[in-house]
């Protein structure tokens, strides 16, 4: 089965990733306004099989209610649900570690991660003999996974920038410290990837790079050089 992994946006003002396997689509993420949802998916929101929902934070959930209204399937842990303050029967609550099936097409496992948010998720979404990790807004992973063959993580700053612009004046702190604790670094990311099992990845996509703290060029070579794989950033 073909992957093909469509940023509609990425970042802090924004996320949400269209993937199409095999011929079936799911969103990750809703947080955009929805006519930029629409048209990032041709107007055909109706044509999901799905939208998986990491966090309650804006810039992930953004056009919950109108995916809703729109007849889209919302998949979400319990925590974000309540957070979101969102109910029906398009809403389905996802137990960390607890596999679903999303229509029949798609088998998703979430996980715990770390973030300052109610009831953050990551997810391992399997179709048509494909493995695809997601996790972003996660300072780090606890978990391993066998056969990836597909790799969306977080790759928010680099220490060595993130370190200049503190001293520079440009970051206070204070929110050096919150984004250490939500976010995910390149080292971070490195040393998970190193540390999880490669052999059949086809691709790695770098998401959610802050504005002021990363620098896409050379977090692609970085990423390259650790892995030997194709990097994209989002």
């Amino acid at each position: 089965g073909r992957v093909e992994i469509t940023p509609l946006a990425s970042g802090s003002s924004g996320n949400a990733y269209r993937v199409d396997c095999a011929g079936r689509f799911i969103l990750l993420e809703c947080g955009l306004r929805f006519p930029e949802i629409q048209r990032g998916l041709e107007f055909n929101v109706s044509g999901l099989d799905g939208c998986l929902i990491s966090h309650e934070h804006a810039d992930h959930s953004k056009a919950v209610k109108q995916m809703m209204k729109t007849g889209v399937d919302l998949y979400m842990s319990a925590g974000t649900r309540e957070a979101l303050g969102v109910e029906g029967h398009r809403v389905h609550v996802m137990t960390p570690k607890v596999g679903n099936g999303i229509n029949p097409y798609w088998f998703v496992m979430p996980f715990e991660t770390q973030h300052d948010a109610a009831e953050p998720l990551g997810f391992l979404i399997a179709r048509a003999g494909r493995k695809l990790l997601y996790a972003s807004d996660t300072f780090y992973l606890k978990y391993r996974f066998e056969g990836l063959t597909h790799i969306m993580i977080e790759c928010n700053y680099a220490g060595d920038i993130l370190a200049e612009n503190v001293k520079a004046g440009e970051v206070h702190p204070t929110l050096r410290r919150r984004i250490a604790r939500s976010h995910m670094s390149l080292e971070t990311v490195k040393q998970m990837l190193l540390a999880n099992d490669l052999s059949h990845v086809r691709q790695i996509w770098l998401l959610h790079l802050s504005d002021g703290n990363s620098d896409a060029e050379r977090f692609k070579r970085e990423i390259q050089e650790t892995t030997g794989k194709v990097v994209r950033v989002a």
